[in-house]
């Protein structure tokens, strides 16, 4: 994995305050873990955000580099980002401090590559299940990404973790039973229709008669009746 380079700052303050004058200056804190204790520190979200624009999968390898205390450089990773819930505004990093002879365990994407022949001959539709492995190995060796052959998947196949072929000095840590990728069978026409059928307005039919409460004959002729002219004497 290319190794990019980080500069971040020590900083003394914490809180809320101190966090909101950071933003301010352009600014966000972050957390450096993996030493004799965790070193507060300030990094500038749009170089971590270039950082891993495009990439697939969460974790990058960095270089980091302290300004302004002569501290040297570092190796780590990133732990964990927090976003702003409404604005997507990058809030906080943490970084993971890292040792170049001793293994760690990190996530990393999952690609597919070549097109299954359940979809290419029989119309298929391929689902990748997992998008994310967890491995084991030396921060030099991570890979960008691991590679999932899907070529052979007809429909109803299933392409599991035991399946896969991890680089040179990479261990796959999850279930080697788990699903991958599969790939499942077009929606049929006949299947479409009835679906569109039970969404679709009903034709407009005659409306039931409306019963109201109606009077009794008995009732009924005393009305008629005040409707004669009286009889003349």
């Amino acid at each position: 994995m290319d190794m990019q380079e980080l500069t971040v700052t020590p900083r003394g303050e914490k809180g809320k305050q101190a966090a909101k004058r950071l933003r301010r200056a352009g600014r966000i804190p972050a957390i450096l873990y993996g030493g004799t204790k965790p070193q507060d520190i300030s990094v500038d979200p749009k170089a971590v955000l270039k950082m891993i624009h495009g990439r697939e999968g969460s974790t990058q390898l960095l270089n980091i580099k302290f300004d302004g205390d002569g501290a040297g450089t570092k190796m780590a990773i990133i732990r964990d980002m927090q976003f702003d819930p409404v604005s997507e505004d990058l809030l906080h990093v943490d970084l993971q401090e890292v040792s170049a002879d001793r293994a760690i365990n990190v996530q990393v994407a999952v690609h597919p590559v070549g097109e299954a022949i359940g979809v290419k001959d029989t119309k298929g539709i391929l689902n990748l299940v997992l998008h994310e492995l967890e491995i084991s190995c030396l921060p030099a060796n991570i890979p960008a990404r691991i590679d999932a052959d899907v070529t052979n998947l007809a429909i109803g196949d299933v392409l599991t973790v035991r399946d896969l072929t991890p680089p040179a000095g990479v261990r796959i840590l999850n279930d080697p039973g788990q699903a991958v990728a599969t790939v499942s069978p077009p929606m049929a026409e006949e299947e479409v229709a009835p679906a569109a059928a039970a969404g679709a307005v009903p034709a407009a039919t005659a409306e039931p008669e409306v019963l109201t409460e109606r009077k009794p004959k008995e009732e009924a002729a005393p009305a008629e009746d005040a409707k004669k002219p009286a009889a003349k004497k």
